[in-house]
């Protein structure tokens, strides 16, 4: 009877400790969460991150996209709309970030793809070549204005902008990663 009780004890335990660890995990997850959340209200924190197979992995400000080469496209929104969003060619910071773009984007290199995700985790998929301009003359732009206004929440502080898609799933907002893989 002892040793029943000492197993019985003992898989309580353990079972208390699995959903302690559980807990703690969805804590990490929450609050990681919570924080990108928090970037986007306030837009002088916001943050972004260039990661993956890059040469220079990079964390960018509002501040320093402020500085960089700024470009305006004036399209139409998805409620049909005519507005003027302003903010950095994408194109730039994955340059900056060493992605093979230009001459080095051939080959092999053709089957880089870049994962722009959103605060609340939303992804969509470019092929990197559509953001070389040696491939198009679209420009995709990392928008930190629309009409000359700082992008507000639930649109800003960084939306992806692509002119021309009719669609506008790709257009994400409250984007926090720019993240550059190949494919197999």
């Amino acid at each position: 009877m002892a040793s029943q009780a000492n197993h019985e004890s003992a898989f309580w335990w353990a079972r208390g400790l699995s959903a302690l660890s559980v807990l703690v995990a969805a804590l990490a997850v929450s609050s990681s969460f919570s924080l990108a959340r928090q970037s986007a209200k306030n837009p002088a924190d916001a943050t972004l991150r260039i990661t993956g197979k890059i040469d220079r992995p990079l964390m960018v400000r509002l501040a320093d996209l402020q500085a960089m080469p700024r470009k305006r496209v004036t399209v139409t929104d998805d409620r049909g709309a005519r507005v003027t969003y302003e903010g950095v060619p994408a194109v730039e910071l994955l340059q900056r970030a060493g992605a093979p773009l230009g001459k080095r984007l051939r080959g092999a290199q053709m089957k880089f793809y870049v994962i722009v995700e959103a605060s609340d985790e939303y992804q969509v998929v470019f092929a990197l070549a559509e953001f070389d301009p040696g491939f198009t003359d679209r420009v995709i732009l990392l928008a930190d204005k629309r009409d000359g206004h700082p992008l507000s929440a639930p649109e800003g502080p960084f939306r992806i902008v692509v002119p021309g898609e009719k669609r506008h799933a790709r257009w994400v907002r409250e984007v926090v990663d720019l993240d550059i893989q190949q494919a197999r």
